[in-house]
């Protein structure tokens, strides 16, 4: 008898489709289960492009200054899903004022924001952003314009059949569209706003400006990993104080004491820990040979050969070049021996000046919000 009564209580059928992923920030983050006949969230995440993250480090040279911050690209990436679901649930009302029946149902918005959360970091290379500085600009490409082609080319089929988000299935007929979900992840550019509907735009907000799904998690997550204390940071009540109106995304005024708690946490971060002086220090002694290394180990463009793409991790590369040391090749050997002293913190920089960035300089400009046409 109570059987039959539990399968009558929604919230019991929801569940049963849901697991839990156990995280020290958030304690749990939910995730839709395999269901017979679907795809969900768990093949997304089991699948081989996202578990590539977890052999790239999320901070390329601190984590050589901070000891326990050995956490990658694969933990913030399900942290930023989560961070996603929970503002999904706040905004989805202001939003639906807005736009009424042109927007798809809060099950499908709510996943849509959910899947772009977890993919966004999906196109990163070895060492993540050196990466792109240091070798995709020679290509005229970036990490976001590699996860586009890889969530259109190689997560698409997965995509396309999941028909649920954590709170319900999607409505009608409704199909997740593989593209809306590139589309969200990369800096917006006028020409690719016109193929998608309005309220896409809207949404991708959410993913630039000064407070993002991305960086509520990375800001957390990386003082938690590093261990660096930033003081409380109430991104909950920013969460509350942020909606829709007919001009985009907009904050109350009584949120503005938590964005300035929020930014304050931000650079301290960025002055204590990504600007820190060793840190620093080991980018230089990387820039000496990272250009070099990649040259031979990714000779060609990853939009090119993605396949290959997929095996170029921070694992990938750090196995190679200490093979190097024993090479017949005098260029490999020579940056092997060179490797080996970053790997083993053999440091050749010292700092003797510091100049302070302000976080817009940090930004290069960025607006806080971006106005929608």
């Amino acid at each position: 008898m109570m059987k039959t009564d539990l399968r009558g209580i929604k919230g019991v059928e929801v569940s049963q489709g849901t697991a839990l992923i156990a995280d020290p920030i958030y304690h749990y983050i939910v995730m839709t289960d395999r269901i017979a006949g679907e795809e969900t969230e768990r093949d997304v995440i089991d699948n081989p492009w996202l578990q590539r993250l977890r052999r790239i480090f999320q901070l390329q040279s601190a984590r050589w200054v901070f000891p326990s911050a050995e956490h990658t690209r694969f933990q913030h990436s399900l942290g930023t899903m989560h961070v996603a679901g929970v503002f999904s649930e706040q905004l989805y009302p202001s939003l639906y004022k807005i736009f009424k029946t042109e927007l798809p149902s809060f099950d499908y918005t709510e996943e849509l924001l959910r899947l772009a959360g977890l993919l966004h970091d999906i196109g990163h290379g070895p060492f993540c952003h050196f990466f792109d500085e240091q070798y995709l600009s020679r290509f005229k490409t970036n990490h976001e314009e590699i996860g586009q082609h890889i969530i259109q080319e190689k997560v698409a089929p997965i995509l396309k059949s999941i028909r649920r988000s954590p709170h319900g299935p999607f409505k009608g007929s409704e199909v997740l569209d593989p593209e809306q979900i590139a589309f969200l992840i990369k800096k917006p550019i006028k020409r690719e706003e016109r193929k998608h509907p309005r309220w896409l735009i809207f949404l991708q907000q959410l993913f630039r400006g000064i407070f993002t799904f991305d960086n509520i998690d990375y800001v957390l997550r990386d003082a938690y990993m590093t261990g660096v204390s930033i003081g409380p940071i109430d991104w909950r009540r920013l969460l509350y104080y942020t909606v829709y109106q007919r001009e985009g995304l907009v904050l109350d005024k009584r949120g503005l004491d938590a964005l300035a708690m929020f930014l304050n946490a931000r650079l301290y971060l960025y002055s204590n820990v990504y600007y820190h002086r060793t840190t620093r220090s080991i980018d230089l002694q990387l820039q000496e040979i990272f250009k070099e290394t990649m040259e031979i180990l990714c000779p060609f463009h990853p939009l090119d050969e993605i396949d290959r793409y997929l095996l170029l991790t921070d694992w990938f590369l750090m196995e190679k070049v200490l093979e190097w040391k024993r090479s017949s090749s005098a260029q490999e050997k020579r940056l092997g021996k060179r490797w080996a002293e970053v790997l083993s913190r053999k440091l050749k920089w010292s700092s003797v000046f510091e100049e302070k960035l302000t976080l817009r300089e940090v930004e290069f400009g960025r607006p806080i919000f971006l106005t929608p046409e």
